[in-house]
């Protein structure tokens, strides 16, 4: 039983420091996110700059893993130079290292006085910036409280014949104790947690000098394989990045593994007498791989594009949906409004094909419609599943707002571009297979319709940019516009038929189902202007008139039910 309860310690222990590691990177995000990112971009003059911010990131947000992913993500949409990243990379993994050494000091006084000035701020502050800040240094108080509950909790460990044994036997495995640690970094998510972990059953004498340099060039090792996982979704670029970060920490993890004895006996000789000979080795590990591999970035780049070579075709999916600022709504919400102009492009350019197909039928215009469909139809799925992937406790109320707008627009491009692709489109391939043609006024009016529909796209874009409510005005009663020249048209279209004019009786019913469709996309168009004018109390309820006639509601009189 006591065995037991010392296992749900220890767990225990460890996962509140994963949680405090969670809180810095969330707290960091919310309170400096844009400029966190900017600093990253704007810091890659030069392979040490670029080294540098690496370094400045990873402290900040204390996760290697955190920076790794939001570099990928500039990397697959070209914002920094894919030889730059690496050195930022590089530099992420010297961070986390001397997040390490600051962790490891012995000021367990520190763990309440930052826990005690985190909830403080936190619930002081009224602003994002305050209440990041508050949670970043609530988690590194728990961090620091953390360890020392995993020091107390390993203490018996060191009376332990069972453990004793066990990690004897990992020393004369050290494949099995590099894929161990690694294992229990790429479940962590976190080399910090693990270093900070072997460093304390070295402290204690549970782990050997040697077998603990092995450990920590598993953790290493280990740690670059979340930020891999995380780049499958984004560009060739990102994943030639973190693929290249998991081969120099392979390499770096393998030489540390054959050469663990030699290089535990030259730490235990520059520290002597040091009880932080893990921190110490994690420190050496990657300034070594610092210095090795800085001058060697454009072979490692080579290498990588030979890996992962760039595809044949154009890369497609989504562009500004990135996972890594998911903790901080505002650019996460950014990134999805950006995207939704990217869906609102394709259904502008599919309306416009449409238009192409009718002036001049090609028996392909259908198919290519149909592809920008697929299109569409992926990201506005992207769009949806990552904004339900947004922390609501972050969110306030004008941040819930555009968030449901963002989603409420995307659904509305795809339903418009079912309705090009299903509607119009098949219009376009009707006249192009039966060589039929409008009549000469009937065109025009569909034209007509067409361009100002093509224009009412263009609004509505702007408008979901903007929010502005004057222009939102001036789409709905554009709305308004097109009911009015769907009806005229179709009065007129009806007398040609009457009249017995031929081209005007063979389309007829393309002719009206075109007005129809164009009808039912401005409606679709329109939606982005009613929750601004809403908001603003420009909107009725209904658009009902009450009857002239209509008595009033008697009102119960007080005392009746």
């Amino acid at each position: 039983m006591q065995s037991t309860i010392q296992l749900i310690d220890l767990l225990g222990a460890g996962a509140l420091l994963l949680w405090g590691l969670r809180l810095i990177k969330t707290g960091v995000l919310r309170a400096f996110g844009a400029s966190l990112r900017q600093w990253i971009a704007k810091g890659t003059g030069n392979r040490v700059t670029a080294a540098l911010s690496g370094i400045a990131a990873t402290l900040a947000l204390q996760s290697s893993t955190a920076t790794a992913v939001i570099t990928a993500s500039f990397a697959s949409r070209e914002l920094i130079n894919p030889k730059m990243a690496q050195a930022v990379m590089l530099g992420a993994n010297v961070g986390t290292a001397i997040a390490a050494v600051v962790l490891s000091l012995d000021v367990h006084w520190f763990a309440s006085l930052m826990i005690l000035i985190g909830v403080v701020g936190f619930n002081v502050s009224t602003y994002t910036m305050g209440k990041g800040m508050g949670r970043a240094v609530l988690g590194l108080g728990l961090m620091l409280l953390a360890l020392q509950l995993v020091g107390d909790a390993t203490e018996p460990l060191r009376q332990s014949q069972v453990v004793i044994t066990v990690l004897g036997a990992l020393g004369d495995a050290p494949v099995f104790a590099l894929t161990l640690a690694a294992g229990l970094a790429f479940i962590a998510s976190s080399s910090l947690a693990v270093v900070l972990f072997v460093a304390l059953l070295t402290q204690a004498g549970i782990v050997a000098p040697a077998l603990a340099v092995i450990l920590v060039a598993g953790a290493n090792l280990g740690g670059a394989v979340p930020p891999v996982l995380a780049s499958l979704a984004e560009g060739t670029q990102a994943r030639r990045l973190t693929f290249s970060n998991l081969l120099v920490r392979g390499i770096g993890a393998l030489t540390m593994t054959v050469l663990a004895a030699p290089i535990a006996s030259l730490v235990a000789n520059l520290i002597p007498g040091s009880p932080n000979l893990a921190i110490a080795t994690h420190v050496g590990f990657n300034l070594a791989l610092l210095l090795v591999f800085l001058p060697l970035l454009t072979p490692i780049a080579k290498l990588s594009a030979m890996a992962l070579p760039m595809p044949q075709q154009p890369e497609k999916g989504a562009n500004y949906l990135d996972e890594s600022v998911l903790d901080t709504p505002q650019m996460a919400l950014a990134g999805a409004a950006r995207e939704a102009l990217r869906v609102s492009d394709l259904v502008l350019q599919m309306l416009q094909a449409s238009l192409d197909g009718l002036r001049r039928p090609t028996p392909d215009a259908k198919s290519n419609m149909a592809t920008l469909d697929d299109d569409v139809d992926a990201l506005q799925q992207a769009i949806k599943l990552y904004l339900t992937k947004l922390d609501t406790t972050g969110l306030d109320s004008d941040d819930a707002r555009r968030s449901s707008e963002i989603m409420s627009f995307a659904i509305n491009l795809e339903h418009v571009g079912d309705i090009i692709e299903g509607g119009l489109a098949e219009v376009a391939a009707k006249r192009a297979k039966r060589q039929i043609r409008f009549s000469e006024a009937g065109l025009l009016e569909i034209i007509g319709l067409y361009e100002k529909t093509i224009d009412n796209m263009q609004l509505s874009q702007s408008i979901f940019l903007t929010r502005d409510a004057q222009l939102a005005r001036q789409l709905v009663a554009a709305k308004v516009e097109i009911r009015r020249l769907e009806a005229q048209s179709s009065n007129a279209h009806l007398q040609r038929v009457r009249d017995g004019l031929s081209d005007a009786i063979q389309t007829s019913t393309l002719h009206l189902d075109t007005l129809r469709d164009l009808k039912r996309i401005n409606a679709h168009l329109a939606s982005v202007a009613y929750p601004i004018l809403e908001k603003t109390g420009q909107l009725d309820e209904s658009r009902l008139r009450a009857q002239p006639d209509a008595k009033p509601v008697p009102q119960a009189k007080s005392g009746e039910t």
